[in-house]
């Protein structure tokens, strides 16, 4: 019979959870509530809450409604939307990670106090909602890079300021930083440790998860950043690992002849998925 471990560091994580909990207490109190955009990059989750009474809005949508109540999720907004929502007499149940505040704040605070044609640069996704609030935080003038190709959009004469999207994978931000700091740079590089320390932990705790099973199944939604950084370093340290959305998905061939799984996730897949795929696994009677 195999054995199947859970990582103990997987389910939500803190902004995330807390974002779901005020959802789900709105929902209990109003039965329906409206969300900007995904609560969660978790089709699965998001789906269930629309069973209780979630409707998710577009940019476009929420650009259009008025006097309503709207609930901002954990990934935090660009300042425009604030603006929009007080135009519309939108009431915002605000549930932005404490985390991605203060960095916000930190982001505002370096682009006030830099130095003459100081860069604000962002490791991040381009089109993920907390690079896009960071950087609307300063006017939309942030220089936003996904990856250690992209640092050629950044000066090596002018001063450089660098942030990281709190999602995002703590090893490749200070292999960026380093690389910076190799170029021939004119002024020191103002480093800020912005990873959420529930995610720069992982790290290395899943590359060690990963070597101690014979296979591992990743659970996570498509469209999660942290999601995917973190599914490549199972599949980095252990070439059978499987990354899955959906239950249905998982494979029985996967586990023949295996004696140990290991199941994870994203910090946006909560626990019970988790849980659900241990039961599946321990269904097909290996």
């Amino acid at each position: 019979m195999i054995t199947i471990n859970i990582d103990k560091n997987a389910g939500f994580c803190f902004g995330v959870d807390e974002a779901i909990k005020t959802a789900e207490k709105e929902l209990e109190d109003k039965k329906n509530i409206l969300c900007l955009g995904d609560i969660v990059h978790n089709d699965l989750e998001v789906s269930r809450l629309k069973t209780k009474g979630l409707t998710v809005l577009s940019k476009q949508e929420f650009s259009e409604i008025k006097n309503t109540t709207v609930l901002f999720r954990a990934h935090g907004e660009h300042p425009k939307t604030y603006k929009i929502a007080k135009q519309n007499n939108i009431k915002i149940i605000d549930a932005t990670c404490p985390i991605v505040v203060k960095l916000q704040k930190k982001v505002l605070e370096a682009y006030k106090k830099g130095r003459e044609n100081e860069q604000i640069v962002i490791f991040g996704k381009t089109e993920h909602p907390e690079a896009i609030s960071l950087s609307g935080q300063i006017n939309d003038k942030a220089i936003i890079i996904e990856n250690i190709d992209q640092i050629t959009k950044i000066n090596p004469n002018n001063p450089i300021t660098i942030f990281s999207q709190t999602t995002m994978s703590k090893t490749k931000y200070e292999e960026i930083v380093s690389k910076i700091n190799s170029l021939p740079i004119k002024y020191e590089l103002r480093f800020n440790k912005t990873v959420c320390p529930q995610v720069a932990n992982r790290d290395k705790d899943l590359e060690l998860f990963s070597k101690e099973n014979d296979v591992i199944i990743f659970v996570s939604g498509k469209k999660s950043s942290n999601g995917n950084v973190l599914f490549q370093i199972c599949k980095n340290n252990n070439n059978n690992s499987y990354f899955i959305s959906d239950l249905q998905e998982l494979k029985k061939e996967w586990f023949v002849n295996k004696n140990t799984c290991g199941i994870s996730g994203a910090t946006s897949t909560p626990i019970s998925q988790i849980n659900e795929v241990k039961k599946i696994i321990e269904g097909f009677q290996l």
